[in-house]
C-alpha cells in the first residue's frame, strides 16, 4: 500500500512516515500543496494523508482538486489544529474521508487508515458486480457515483453520496445516528451534534421531488430508515 503523506511540519511528517514505514505502507512526503499535486498527475496511491493549513495550496483547496478531477476512489485524511464542527463540515465537504485533529497518537490515524483502506477495497468489490444499486425508482451508480430518481439525476456532495450510499446498502433497516457516523463519517463526534439530522434532510430533500413517495424515514427515538411508503 502506497500512501502519500502532504504537511509542511518536517517533525509531523516524519513521526507520521516513520510509523506507517514500520507497520509495512510505502509512503511519500511533500511538504506543500502544489508540489503533492503535480505529483498526482503522474502518480496514484492508495491513501492521502494532507494538513489543512499549507503553503501554495491548502489540503481543502487540494482535497477539491483531487476529487473534480480523479474522482472519490483514493481516501483522503484530513490534518489540522481546528476542531469545531464548522472545520469538519468543511474538510467532508470538499471531499475528505476523515479528519484528525493534532495533536494525535499515531494508533489512531492508523486504525483510522485501515478503516478507509478496507472500505476502499468493499467499494471496489462492489463495483466488480455492476456496481449499481436499486431501490424503488431510486438508482446508485457507485462506477459513476452519481444518483437517479425517475431516471433524472440528482446533485449530490461528496458527504451526501456517501450517506446515501449506506442507506442504499441497508434498506428497510433502522440506522440509529450513531451507526451512521460510524459507517459514513468514521469520526468521533461529540454525541449532541446534529450532523446527521442535516445531512440526512439534505439528500432527503434532494431524492424526493415534488410529487414522488418519501423514500427515506424518521423512526423517533431510533434513527432513520430507507423504505417504501
Amino acid at each position: 500500500m502506497k500512501i502519500l503523506i502532504i504537511e509542511d511540519e518536517q517533525n509531523i511528517s516524519s513521526f507520521i512516515q516513520r510509523g506507517l514505514n514500520l507497520s509495512g505502507y510505502e509512503t511519500e512526503i511533500y511538504d506543500n500543496g502544489l508540489k503533492a499535486w503535480e505529483r498526482l498527475q503522474a502518480n496514484t496511491y492508495d491513501l492521502i494523508i494532507a494538513d489543512i493549513m499549507m503553503p501554495y495550496m491548502s489540503g481543502l483547496e487540494l482535497c477539491k482538486a483531487i476529487r473534480h478531477q480523479f474522482g472519490y476512489n483514493t481516501p483522503i485524511i484530513l490534518l489540522t489544529a481546528l476542531s469545531s464542527t464548522d472545520d469538519i463540515v468543511k474538510g467532508l465537504e470538499a471531499g475528505a474521508d476523515d479528519y484528525i485533529t493534532k495533536p494525535f497518537k499515531f494508533v489512531e490515524l492508523e486504525a483510522r487508515i485501515k478503516a478507509l483502506l478496507r472500505r476502499s477495497v468493499t467499494s471496489l468489490d462492489k463495483k466488480s458486480n455492476n456496481g449499481i444499486f436499486k431501490f424503488s425508482d431510486l438508482e446508485l451508480n457507485t462506477n459513476t457515483k452519481q444518483a437517479f430518481r425517475g431516471g433524472y439525476q440528482i446533485n449530490l456532495t461528496a458527504k451526501e453520496y456517501l450517506l446515501l450510499e449506506f442507506f442504499m446498502n441497508n434498506p428497510n433497516k433502522v440506522l440509529s445516528r450513531n451507526t451512521i457516523l460510524e459507517n459514513v463519517w468514521d469520526i468521533n463526534f461529540e454525541t449532541n451534534t446534529n450532523m446527521v439530522d442535516v445531512y440526512v434532510n439534505y439528500v432527503r430533500n434532494k431524492i424526493q421531488p415534488a410529487g414522488s413517495d418519501k423514500l427515506i424515514h424518521t423512526v423517533i427515538g431510533h434513527g432513520y430508515i430507507l423504505k417504501e411508503e
